[in-house]
Formats: C-alpha cells, structure tokens, sequence
C-alpha cells in the first residue's frame, strides 16, 4: 500500500511539475539589428511551426538605437539580438540586462551593382582611390545609430594604415556625407536605383540580397580574431548612455550578441526564442547558411547569471 502511494505521489508531482512549465504563447517582441532581418525573418517562421502560439513583432533598427529604446525609451522588449556583442555590455549592463550570450560573425565589404560607375576596374588594391572620385557616390550608416556605421569609419582608419596613405580615412568621411542613412539596410534602396554606386556593408547582408561585393584585406574587414590588436588601433567617438557623454570604441573582430532585458514582458517566449536562435539545426543553421559563421558557445563573463537552458550555448569566462 505504501508503495503505491509513494508511486502515486511521484505521478501527481511530475504532473504537477508539467503544469509549472509554461508553454511559450502571447506576444514576443525582438528587437534586431537590420543586418539579421532576412535570417530572423526565416528563424520566426520556423520558431513558429514549433510554437504556433507565439505572436512574434519583430523590430529591426539598428543596434545603438535598439538599445537605447530599451534603456533611454523604457519601451517594451523580450530578446535583443545586437550586431556588436559590446552594444549590450556597454548600454544595457547592468541596468536593464543581466547577460549577453555572442552567436555569430561577420566582416565588412564594400557593396555594389551591376552598373556602379568603374565597378569593372573594381580591386582590394584601388578600391580607395574609386571611393573618391567625384564621379562615384557612396553610402555608410550612421555611426551613432548602427554598428555599421562605426564598423565603416573603423575600416577606413585601418585602411589608412594598411595602404600608408595618410589621411585617406579623413577624405573619406568627409566625401558624401548626404548619404549617411540611420541604418545599413536603408542605403539598399540607394544602390538599387543607382542613387549610390557603393554601401560599407557586411558580407551578410550582401550574400542575403544577392548583391555584389568586394572582399577587403583581413587588416581592413574586422573579420580575423586574431588581428584583435591590430584592429583595436583604430577607434571612433560615439554617443554615450546620457546626453552630451561619448563613449570610444575601438576596433574589434566582428561579433554579434543576444540578451533577454531584465524587464521583459513575456520571458517564457523569450527563453524558447533565444534558445531556438542558439541550436546549431535550427536558428545557427539559417543564419550560417546565410553568410554569418556561428561563435556559439563563446565565453560569457555572467555565465552564471544565464538561465540554465541557455547555459549550454555559452562558456564560463576564465
């Protein structure tokens, strides 16, 4: 008799157990980097076919701006997929953000179509030199609003260094200042009229939309994780948290980070999202298979602060 209750009484606890674990539903809002638009497009519609009952809003800007919606405009978010791991530490750490889990690389290219002006005399050699003809018109991303942007004035300055021409990033910055746009993404529409004739843009995007581009010397491209220090010799002031504070960040390999705000409103989606996002068949397959080489796991300096079920697509900081 008594082993029966004790059974009985395992039965009733593993069903009570069942019943604590929420199954995601509702409402889940992600904000995204425009650069993980097409990707995160594709992992919702797979997210959905395993969670039909997840209403998923997506909001694409670029990384600055999303944070600061989170931080500065208190708006409402469950998952922030950055495209600088670094967006999150400096701007939402610890305040509004416990932990930042990195995912997947990237590396900076110089985009183009089929009828950009001297496209055809196009080389990682002379590249410059076409940038700054006045004939030529090109596009970058704002600094203060997209990593992009920053990532773009960061390659300049190296190319600078790389092709020992002084003052090359600075005859850059200052050519075509017209065409700076909030994000990589809005200067698509540019190039596609043949507004622009090149965009500073990740090679993600470009093998996403079917675009042409020109790889540039790993020195230039923030790609290599090894060139960490050479890369850090570049820098650029941006921004801060508050009003008139500017933060300096300096060259660094290509990385891109997801979080889940301490203020989220539906944490269970957000749990089940991130964790599709981070499984190497489901939402690193489609980003991979997209252009971005997956990082995961990566060292996580709050390991210990990440929820157990997403512990495993990181590393403890040694």
């Amino acid at each position: 008799m008594i082993q029966k209750l004790v059974a009985l009484s395992l039965i009733l606890g593993m069903i009570g157990s069942a019943r604590c674990e929420e199954a995601p539903g509702g409402k889940l809002i992600v904000f995204h980097a425009g650069s993980l638009s097409v990707p995160f497009k594709q992992i919702g519609q797979a997210f959905n076919k395993q969670y039909p009952d997840v209403e998923i809003l997506f909001e694409s800007a670029g990384s600055l701006d999303c944070a600061r919606k989170i931080s500065d405009l208190n708006r409402p978010c469950d998952v922030f997929a950055s495209a600088d791991y670094l967006v999150i530490d400096k701007l939402l750490i610890p305040a509004h953000a416990e932990w930042n889990i990195k995912f997947a690389a990237n590396e900076m290219t110089l985009v183009y179509h089929d009828t950009s002006r001297r496209s055809a005399e196009l080389t990682a050699t002379n590249w410059f030199t076409i940038l700054q003809d006045p004939a030529v018109a090109f596009g970058r991303a704002n600094p203060n609003a997209d990593p992009c942007g920053y990532r773009a004035v960061l390659s300049m300055q190296l190319a600078e260094k790389h092709y020992q021409k002084p003052g090359l990033a600075d005859a850059l910055l200052k050519k075509d200042a017209n065409y700076i746009r909030p994000k990589e993404v809005d200067l698509l529409a540019l190039l596609e009229s043949g507004t622009i004739d090149y965009i500073f843009l990740y090679r993600s995007v470009a093998v996403q939309h079917g675009l042409n581009y020109l790889l540039l010397p790993d020195p230039i491209n923030l790609k290599k994780a090894e060139l960490a220090e050479h890369y850090a010799q570049a820098s650029v002031q941006l921004s801060g948290k508050k009003p008139g504070e500017y933060v300096t960040q300096k060259g660094e390999p290509m990385v891109y980070g997801i979080t889940i705000p301490t203020r989220a409103p539906n944490p269970v989606a957000a749990r089940a999202f991130v964790k599709f996002v981070l499984t190497r068949d489901h939402g690193m397959k489609i980003i991979e298979t997209l252009g971005q080489p997956s990082v995961v796991p990566s060292p996580c300096s709050a390991w210990e602060k990440l929820p157990v079920d997403l512990q495993p697509f990181a590393t403890p900081r040694k």
